[in-house]
């Protein structure tokens, strides 16, 4: 496959599908794949048409089964690393993203491809899902942001259960753990997910971005600091004119229409 047809990117009411199409590798991240979903997202940040990101895998067996090991096995430790930091800087960009992006795991979401998940800001489920960080089993660890990202959403416990014995755990134990949002029907799954593209599609867009830079920042930082960050962002937020039209709209009992100003 050419790298010009490994992501199949749709756009439709503001929702941007970012389809990772390696069906026969089970969406298998390699260098090729990593570096065309980090131009992907890099132009739908810039894109004022894109409201919402949504990030599936092609196949009914997995989002992304992992990176690529037949890629992998023959690296030296120099590459390696930069393989390593490869992943980071991709992933760093769609957790940094100014838009939400929801990832849909239709199927397995093994090690790189949990990693991506995890760095998307919302995970739909199917109940068919496998989630798990294996690579213990090839004498590897986690080089994607995988052990951080966990350690964040499920807490120590989870997070070496996980990497240590690397066995992959079913959706249902994934919710309870807060590694996914919500675990639907696998029939159901891509209504369920477009629905919610939806809703956030019609929402404010200046509030969704002042939304998911709080939560970043105050995810890295002290009480304080992100306190102070939150008063920033919400006083900004009155120099919007989407802010005048919401509570407007609320005043006036009808459906705001937001245009991201």
């Amino acid at each position: 496959m050419s790298d010009a047809n490994l992501l199949q990117i749709s756009d439709a009411d503001g929702i941007r599908r970012i389809l990772i199409n390696r069906p026969d590798k089970l969406n298998a991240l390699n260098s090729a794949t990593l570096d065309a979903l980090d131009a992907a997202f890099a132009a739908a940040d810039t894109d004022a048409a894109v409201r919402v990101v949504v990030l599936s895998g092609a196949g009914e067996r997995a989002f992304v089964a992992g990176a690529d090991i037949s890629e992998m096995n023959g690296l030296s430790a120099v590459q390696g690393r930069d393989f390593s930091l490869r992943g980071q800087r991709m992933m760093r960009r769609v957790e940094k993203l100014s838009k939400p992006v929801i990832a849909m795991v239709n199927g397995f979401a093994l090690g790189g491809g949990l990693e991506l998940a995890m760095c998307c800001h919302l995970r739909i489920a199917a109940d068919t899902a496998k989630v798990g960080q294996p690579e213990i089993n090839l004498g590897l660890i986690p080089g994607f942001g995988g052990s951080q990202r966990l350690l964040r959403l499920a807490g120590r416990a989870a997070t070496l259960e996980l990497c240590l014995t690397g066995a992959p755990i079913d959706a249902a134990r994934a919710l309870q753990l807060g590694i996914v949002n919500r675990v639907v029907p696998a029939a159901e799954l891509e209504t369920e997910t477009l629905q919610l593209a939806g809703r956030l599609a019609k929402a404010a867009p200046l509030a969704l971005r002042g939304m998911l830079d709080c939560v970043n920042i105050g995810g890295e930082c002290g009480i304080e600091e992100g306190l102070e960050y939150e008063s920033a962002q919400f006083g900004l937020m009155f120099s919007t004119n989407d802010m005048r039209e919401g509570t407007g709209a609320f005043l006036e009992k009808r459906k705001p229409h937001f245009e991201g100003r």
